[in-house]
């Protein structure tokens, strides 16, 4: 889970932190800068009006224009915002509008600017001997006007500054602002998927235990509603596969303890018998050779649904799938007839190429031909036939058996699984036809009805025809 909070921190937030001082700086470089920008153009437009005052006044000498400007600063009218003066050539002042003017002032670096300026005009920021902030603007006169060659305007940059100040106080609380609400909105929506995160890792600790009944509550959305119903899922499924294989390890001791009783009790029959001739000795021998096939083919089973589950491996090859039917009817023929049951079945004249392997395929219908005797009443009829249409082959095995219950025939296929009316057998044989039938690119369908039997359909791609010149 720290994890996550880390990952959020470096990615996430550590990106809105650098986002937001981004903008900040951007924001206070731009408004400092108009600020000051805003103060200079006053200056300058406020002394470009009275250099145009001084150019429509009828004065044309020198002395006359420079008493005008002297007249000017007397009666100049924002005192209180600016302080004008009339500088000389060498950048002394030789008038202010406060009536003060100092002898020891230094020239400014506004004067210098101005004379080097083309267009007369110059700026700078300074702090007075007070320590006192200051922008001061200077324009050349274009026409001499006594000893007066210049205007300067100085005006204090205090109220600008502490403008200044509040806006960056100001942006710095927003962005604070900011920075605080994406913790917040963040911590809360990590601890909100922490905080699931942490009950389904609890939840699924203990299923790996072997706790299959826990459960996770369904009190979240969205995607952690639908894991936290996956993970549900998942140990329904995992609770399900564990009473199937307890089952099917009771019914496997069970199919395994019955033979064996079988064949222990007739070797001790045997070994009692003072003469083969005995007739118990010819029947004992027969019971114990049948019900050595009989667990023979159980362990075949359960090796073949072993090595299945490691990764099914097929050897197909081109054959006719008719003779392969043909065949496992053949094998099964007697054992129909020792059960009472009669055999129909229908093969078409032509052959059914299908890519196969022979052998799974032979055990598919061995398989199914068993089940249908063993749930075949004495007397009934098992139907087999075997059809194409157009690129499918088909195989219908029938039996007139009790048939399977609705809610165990959508299971019947998984591992493990006996229904209800099943018996003797390991419960894995239909997962192995399934397992075979789907790699050979097929597909294994049961239709049953309780009462009237049960029919499987096995449908597999029928091979390509082979050209006349191949």
């Amino acid at each position: 889970m720290n994890s996550i909070t880390r990952q959020w921190i470096r990615g996430s937030l550590l990106v809105t932190v650098l986002m937001c001082l981004v903008a900040e700086s951007l924001f206070l470089y731009f408004t400092i800068t108009n600020y000051y920008d805003g103060t200079r153009r006053a200056l300058l437009a406020r002394a470009a009006t009275i250099l145009t005052q001084l150019e429509a006044s009828a004065a044309e000498s020198g002395e006359g224009r420079g008493v005008l400007l002297r007249r000017m600063v007397e009666q100049f009218a924002e005192k209180d915002k600016f302080e004008l003066m009339l500088v000389d050539a060498s950048g002394a002042p030789v008038a202010t509008s406060t009536g003060y003017t100092p002898s020891n002032i230094v020239v400014g670096e506004d004067y210098r600017r101005a004379l080097l300026d083309a267009g007369g005009e110059g700026y700078a920021i300074y702090r007075t001997a007070m320590e006192e902030r200051v922008m001061a603007v200077t324009a050349v006169l274009p026409r001499a006007a006594g000893q007066v060659t210049a205007v300067r305007l100085v005006t204090s940059l205090t109220l600008v500054e502490k403008s200044l100040t509040t806006i960056v106080f100001a942006s710095l609380a927003v962005v604070l602002a900011v920075i605080l609400f994406s913790v917040w909105t963040g911590l809360f929506f990590i601890r909100s998927i922490v905080r699931p995160i942490g009950q389904i890792e609890a939840t699924a600790a203990e299923i790996a235990q072997g706790h299959l009944d826990t459960r996770i509550e369904k009190q979240y959305s969205g995607e952690i509603g639908k894991l936290c119903g996956t993970i549900n899922h998942m140990a329904e499924e995992l609770a399900k596969t564990e009473r199937m294989k307890n089952d099917f390890i009771s019914s496997v001791s069970h199919e395994l303890r019955t033979p064996l009783t079988s064949i222990k009790g007739w070797v001790e029959t045997i070994a009692a018998l003072k003469s083969p001739a005995d007739p118990n000795f010819r029947r004992g021998v027969q019971v114990i050779a049948s019900e050595t096939d009989r667990l023979y083919g159980m362990v075949e089973e359960l090796l073949d649904f072993s090595r299945m589950q490691r990764g099914l491996t097929l050897a197909p090859e081109r054959l006719d799938l008719v003779a392969e039917v043909s065949d496992a009817v053949i094998i099964a023929e007697q054992r129909i007839e020792q059960a009472s049951l009669r055999l129909a079945y229908e093969e078409p004249e032509l052959p059914v190429p299908v890519m196969a392997d022979p052998a799974r395929l032979r055990q598919v219908f061995a398989n199914l031909l068993d089940n249908a005797v063993k749930y075949s009443p004495p007397g009934s009829t098992i139907r087999v036939a075997v059809w194409a249409q157009e690129d499918t082959a088909f195989v219908t095995i029938a039996d007139e058996g009790q048939g399977i219950a609705p809610d165990d025939l959508e299971n019947v296929k998984i591992k493990f699984f006996k229904g209800k009316g099943a018996v003797r057998g390991s419960g894995i044989g239909l997962a192995v036809v399934d397992e075979i039938i789907t790699a050979h690119g097929g597909i294994f369908d049961i239709r049953s009805k309780l009462g009237e039997g049960t029919t499987v359909i096995l449908r597999l791609p029928i091979a390509a025809r082979r050209s006349a010149a191949g």
